[in-house]
């Protein structure tokens, strides 16, 4: 669910969990699935379930990519200073 409601609690959305793990692989560059999700799980709760949805939306913009080789997902947006 991408569209909030208004009895939608903000901190708890699929793009709150989008925007959390953008700002983590923004200052990474790289950082691999379960500690993304581990940090999603601990700033929202739910966030392990939002997770995969957030990742999902992520790289359909465009923002990230994922590594099979090592697990992780890779920023690759464009450079803005953060």
């Amino acid at each position: 669910m991408l569209r909030p409601t208004k009895h939608s609690h903000p901190d708890r959305t699929v793009l709150n969990v989008a925007l959390i793990a953008l700002e983590v692989l923004k200052r990474k560059r790289l950082e691999d699935y379960d500690t993304l999700r581990a940090t999603a799980k601990k700033r929202v709760a739910g966030g392990d379930v939002l997770f995969l949805p957030a990742v999902n939306f992520l790289y359909l913009m465009g923002l990230i990519e994922y590594r099979s080789k090592t697990d992780s997902f890779e920023y690759v947006g464009p450079n803005e200073a953060v």
